[in-house]
């Protein structure tokens, strides 16, 4: 079996902004307690926060993390988590049917951000709050001081401000699980309302509007077009969010959902195109994928914990799926399609970063490491830098309930001038055949590979564990050669590969 590719260098998409690798810490389950932050851990750093996770946080280089949610912010009091520790209240937290110490508030994830290198992006309550606690808190975040919050900032040990740009509008305000769920019209008008407040502070601020929980809702996309119609003079990003299960156990139609996700894609950028042309703009909006990942492994086992059954626990163990070598393929995938999306999708936030729906976890007290979907999102974030090139793919395909034809062979290129290197991303998504692979250079000078990373196993269902940490991890790939202008590549059966060339 064969696939071809053409990459030309100047036939492009556009330029990938480095945000689209961000992550997404909550306050939910052992994301943040156990996670990120374990003082009696033997790692733990003077602020509590554990120096092995930081390590594999820090191997990814994530340009941003958005917190504190998430369903979580819907009813969240930001100044809970501000002051001394000893005197913050303990809240029961509604969305996860568990209690909030606040021992970790925006002064603590401050900190943890600039020991990672990465970002803030900051979510305000638009649930159960509004435009007030939205400026209160940009000002206790943003200003240098002489006022009322920013001294309170002050006063709480931070001299200098924060400076955050990206701020979430709330959090997936068309959910009914959500508290303070509003409809279309009604959130629209609280969200421009904000934006313009926050904007009277800063008409800098990157501010992100909530778009639909998943294509799936009854609302889709009529939400989108509402919400911008009254907010798109205020607004740059929309948010959008998706999560991908394999619950009737079927590979093919599995690895096909990424079809399902540049559906959604593309139709959001037709609504906000709609909208810039009903309001005669000059400006673009953009989508800000900040919620996505593989989850369905833990679902019955969550089911006691959120229907209440247990109390209300701290931080016990939620949404801990444990990801497979299938879902490297499907993490692999989705990164693809936001990279051939770069046009469009600006920001992507991988949910959550740690334990929770994530690519680390950890013990408590014990080891942490990386999962199997921990590698793509690594070989994405470092090496998918520059800008997305528009490739010509011909591949054998299949017919899936996602679409016509779903190629065996998936695969995205970028090509970064600044360091002479051309990336590719690929996936053979074929059960039993290997497919031969060639890719034609055009436009490129002489190339040799300088890395090849491919991820295969003989079990679809094998995952890392604390004991058997790289039972699942990338090896050094062989096999692929470069002449006459021309790559080519085997990628053997349910395979992922990286391949860099310097040209």
């Amino acid at each position: 079996m064969r696939a071809t590719v053409t990459a030309h260098k100047d036939y492009t998409i556009s330029p990938i902004d480095d945000r689209v690798y961000g992550a997404f810490l909550e306050h939910l389950g052992r994301a943040v307690y156990t996670g990120i932050y374990e003082p009696d851990h033997p790692t733990a750093d003077k602020d509590g926060m554990r120096g092995d996770v930081a390590k594999l946080v820090k191997d990814i280089n994530i340009p941003v993390v958005r917190y504190p949610g998430g369903n979580f912010v819907s009813a969240y009091n930001w100044e809970d988590g501000i002051g001394p520790r000893e005197q913050r209240p303990v809240r029961l937290d509604l969305a996860w049917h568990t209690s909030e110490s606040n021992a970790v508030g925006v002064h603590e994830f401050a900190d943890w951000c600039a020991t990672v290198g990465t970002e803030m992006m900051l979510a305000v309550n638009l649930g159960s709050r509004g435009v007030d606690e939205a400026r209160n808190f940009l000002e206790y975040v943003n200003h240098p001081g002489g006022s009322y919050w920013s001294d309170l900032r002050i006063k709480n040990g931070r001299k200098e401000p924060w400076n955050v740009k990206m701020w979430c509008l709330g959090n997936e305000m068309d959910g009914p699980w959500q508290v303070g769920h509003k409809d279309a019209a009604e959130y629209g008008k609280l969200a421009a309302n904000t934006a313009r407040a926050m904007r009277m502070f800063d008409k800098s601020l990157e501010l992100i509007v909530c778009g639909s929980s998943n294509s799936d809702m009854p609302s889709y996309p009529d939400w989108e077009r509402i919400v911008l119609e009254h907010t798109y003079d205020h607004v740059d990003h929309i948010s959008l969010h998706m999560y991908f299960a394999n619950r009737e156990k079927n590979t093919a139609n599995y690895l096909a959902l990424n079809h399902k996700l540049e559906t959604y894609i593309e139709t959001v950028a037709s609504t906000i195109r709609q909208v810039k042309a009903k309001r005669k703009s000059k400006r673009d909006v953009y989508i800000s994928f900040d919620e996505w990942n593989v989850w369905y492994h833990s679902n019955q086992q969550d089911r006691k914990i959120l229907e209440g059954a247990g109390g209300w626990p701290h931080a016990p163990g939620l949404l801990e799926d444990i990801y497979n070598f299938e879902d490297v393929l499907m993490v692999g995938l989705i990164l693809n399609s936001f990279i051939r999306r770069s046009d469009v999708v600006k920001i992507a936030c991988i949910a959550q970063l740690v334990n929770v729906i994530a690519p680390i976890m950890t013990e408590k007290g014990g080891p942490a490491w990386a999962q199997t979907i921990y590698y793509p999102y690594y070989f994405a974030s470092i090496y998918g830098r520059g800008t997305a090139l528009n490739l010509v793919v011909n591949s054998p395909g299949y017919e899936s309930p996602h679409a016509e034809k779903t190629p065996y062979v998936d695969v995205s290129g970028v090509h970064n001038e600044q360091d002479g290197t051309l990336t590719f991303f690929l996936v053979n998504r074929h059960a039993t055949e290997t497919i031969e692979t060639e890719v034609s250079l055009e436009g490129f000078a002489a190339a040799q590979i300088v890395d090849h990373q491919v991820m295969t196993h003989t079990s679809l269902e094998a995952v890392n564990t604390a004991t058997k940490q790289t039972e699942v991890a990338p090896k050094k790939g062989s096999g692929a050669s470069v002449g006459g202008g021309k790559l080519s590549a085997k990628l053997p059966p349910y395979s992922y590969q990286m391949i860099r060339l310097k040209a």
